[in-house]
């Protein structure tokens, strides 16, 4: 699996975890302290994101980190 496919796997998992928390990007933004357009970034599949900030995410959403990195698209 290359870089870009992990990049989509956490894009695709982190925008439908906000979802079902009902956060706007903006909130999530908030929560874990970065500015709104880097969760669009990393939602959109174009940010390289460390450990520490998917871990922050994480625990904003209050799910473990493995959610995040779960391949749910065999397709990918």
């Amino acid at each position: 699996m290359d870089d870009k496919e992990v990049f989509k796997i956490i894009a695709l998992n982190v925008r439908v975890e906000r979802t079902i928390k009902s956060l706007t990007q903006a909130q999530l933004a908030e929560l874990i302290d970065v500015h709104e357009k880097y969760i669009g970034k990393i939602e959109a599949g174009k940010q390289n994101i460390t450990i520490k900030t998917l871990n922050k995410i994480a625990n904003a959403l209050k799910i473990d980190i493995t959610k995040l990195l779960e391949n749910k698209n065999p397709n990918l």
